[in-house]
């Protein structure tokens, strides 16, 4: 049995996705603010994250960067607000999917059963690690490290240099990025990747003085360390 946290202030909201959920035969913890949210997300250890955007006490935002740091668990963030910015900074954040209030039960279901198959899958096909030279990438504990010193990587820059790597010797395109780390349906400034590649390159191979992340010019990019 999946277990899910809730973490939404409005009740009625909260209540009724709690029952659709434990109707579906899920294990539903709920919470009303960032803080305890938080903190039973760290002490029950859920399967998936259901997180409101405006919280008290912490936000959702907030929450989501905290829980990054410690879990790669699914997580769906609910809004209020229909604003592309704020799309884009709950996925930066490490949100992996967002709907929008008001929103139809059925297709919550749906995502909720979409995010934990594909979580069980990749963490069954990327538990090993990958390692060129001394740079490592673990995807079973989302972490990154050169010559044992942790790198600090936000969600979506892992997701981005793990698909890389995965992909390593070959020039992968800016818009097959776009629909395999941000998602299909991102609608945000498509010029992002090039963003998230800088950060990168400023995170390993500016500071490590190495070659990873190597320019295809009028393709995209290519993962290949260089000493």
């Amino acid at each position: 049995m999946s277990k899910i946290v809730i973490i939404e202030d409005e009740a009625k909201i909260a209540r009724f996705v709690e029952l659709e959920l434990k109707h579906e035969g899920y294990d539903v913890q709920t919470a009303f603010d960032g803080r305890s949210g938080l903190a039973l997300c760290e002490s029950w250890q859920p399967d998936l994250l259901i997180l409101d955007l405006m919280l008290p006490e912490i936000s959702g935002i907030e929450v989501c960067r905290r829980l990054r740091q410690q879990s790669d668990i699914p997580i769906i963030m609910l809004t209020a607000k229909d604003d592309v910015s704020d799309k884009v900074m709950g996925l930066d954040m490490g949100a992996d999917d967002y709907m929008t209030k008001p929103f139809a039960i059925e297709e919550l279901l749906a995502r909720i059963r979409v995010s934990l198959k594909k979580h069980r899958v990749d963490r069954s096909e990327n538990s090993g690690a990958l390692v060129a030279g001394q740079l490592k990438l673990e995807p079973a504990s989302y972490s990154t490290s050169f010559a044992g010193e942790p790198i600090a990587l936000t969600k979506k820059e892992f997701d981005l240099l793990h698909y890389l790597w995965q992909h390593e010797h070959t020039a992968v395109s800016r818009d097959e990025l776009l629909t395999n780390v941000w998602g299909y349906d991102f609608t945000g400034d498509t010029n992002i990747v090039d963003v998230y590649i800088r950060y990168l390159r400023q995170k390993i191979d500016d500071r490590y003085g190495v070659k990873t992340i190597h320019t295809i010019r009028a393709v995209g990019y290519m993962f290949r360390y260089e000493q």
